[in-house]
């Protein structure tokens, strides 16, 4: 009995390995380009408004969110129909080749226009490959969790996540503090793409040793995808709605909060990188804490708490992080980790939860990343410019605040089913 518990107790960790090691490539590659997107933009996408290259910068980043509700739809069909094992293993393989390409690709000064042209293309493929990343790894761990623990199972996808931005903010620091401002404009902000690479290796080794698929995942399914749209589509708009605060609050907090603190507030860009590292170890320690207590005290809970609590304290916040004392802008991103901890921890295992197994990759995957599309993608450059119009640096505040609210009120109306088997 011992050696049967130990053995399975292996293969668990086996499989939070391997839904982590994938997530930490997927959000480092992100993560890295918001962290120097202002050095991209002047670099690919020259203007004489240091704004404009900003934007267009962004805009790139978006591009790679517009496909993801494509790669959802093609690696939601490999991982319904063929397999979630293939999903995972395909998806890790596509997000470290363009990381990689993007180490070298020659910049605007080099070959012109093809080189905003060619990143733009590497950001689509990595978008692409990150549609079927998470909701696959997503699928996957609740599938192979214990029942009353799939809460705390799925929350590691979101550990991975957190810790390949982490990851991606941890060597923009060290570059940023090793090398010189003109040293990591020039060429030091390459190495950190190419560092991907070897992230890359590691999630697809350890995912080509993954143990198969419960048999319950059978489909006789002709088109998950058709049939997700057709019998599920009232779930996908859930889906959708749930996730307006987890793009805009994460995006804003922990990627897009670093240009903001060096183009607005005047901080220093080691000082910006090293609080969001700071704040993001607290959000990685935090987020299976919560994942282990929604499994206790229920997903709808934990919430209501996240979004709500956005919504009453998130201007405050923003207040406090307005200030080039180190520690109130601490104190105020950790005031945001505590809250997205809540809210991100719950969201894995209430996505698994609306759907059958039939079609869950395609009908999460979908859902998922049409709401990240539109309002993850897009909200560095939203942000940036809601403050060219308002004037206000503060103003991005309202922003987060409106996704907070709008989360909230799908949440009210969502059953709670935390306690309950996955539907078959």
């Amino acid at each position: 009995m011992g050696k049967k518990m130990d053995q399975e107790a292996r293969q668990r960790r086996k499989v939070i390995a391997a839904g982590v090691t994938g997530n930490v490539l997927e959000w480092y590659d992100f993560a890295v380009y918001g962290f120097f997107a202002p050095i991209i933009g002047r670099l690919f996408f020259p203007s004489d408004d240091p704004t404009v290259s900003l934007i267009a910068s962004f805009g790139a980043f978006a591009a790679g969110f517009l496909m993801r509700p494509i790669g959802g739809i093609i690696f939601g069909f490999i991982g319904d129909k063929i397999g979630r094992k293939r999903a995972l293993v395909l998806s890790v393989l596509l997000m470290a080749i363009p990381s990689g390409m993007i180490g070298i690709l020659p910049d605007h000064a080099t070959i012109g226009v093809s080189a905003a042209v060619l990143m733009v293309l590497m950001r689509m493929l990595q978008g692409m490959a990150v549609g079927g990343e998470y909701t696959s790894s997503i699928v996957y761990l609740a599938e192979h969790a214990p029942s009353k623990r799939r809460g705390f199972f799925t929350s590691w996808t979101l550990v991975g996540a957190v810790g390949g931005i982490l990851l991606g903010s941890g060597v923009g620091a060290l570059l940023s503090n090793l090398l010189s401002a003109e040293a990591v404009s020039d060429w030091g902000w390459r190495i950190a793409f190419l560092s991907g690479i070897a992230v890359g290796v590691v999630g697809l080794l350890i995912r080509r040793h993954l143990p198969e698929m419960p048999k319950t995942e059978s489909n006789d399914s002709a088109n998950p995808i058709i049939d997700a749209f057709r019998t599920e589509w009232r779930a996908v708009t859930q889906v959708i709605g749930i996730n307006i605060f987890n793009a805009v609050g994460f995006y804003l907090m922990f990627v897009y909060a670093v240009t903001w603190l060096i183009k607005e507030v005047k901080v220093p860009r080691s000082d910006a990188l090293d609080i969001n590292s700071l704040s993001l170890a607290v959000l990685l320690v935090l987020v299976p804490v919560f994942g282990a207590l929604s499994d206790k005290v229920g997903r709808k809970a934990l919430l209501l708490f996240g979004s709500g609590g956005a919504v009453l304290l998130g201007y405050p916040l923003i207040v406090l992080m307005h200030h080039v004392d180190f520690m109130m802008i601490m104190v105020g991103q950790i005031g945001f980790a505590i809250l997205l901890a809540a809210y991100l921890s719950a969201i894995p295992a209430t996505l698994t939860e609306m759907f059958p197994s039939r079609v869950r990759v395609s009908a999460l995957s979908v859902g998922y990343n049409i709401g990240l599309a539109i309002f993850g993608g897009t909200t560095p450059l939203v942000a940036t410019w809601i403050i060219e119009r308002s004037h206000d640096d503060l103003s991005i505040a309202w922003y987060l605040i409106f996704g907070a609210a709008i989360s909230f009120l799908f949440i009210v109306r969502l059953p709670e089913t935390a306690h309950k088997p996955l539907p078959q």
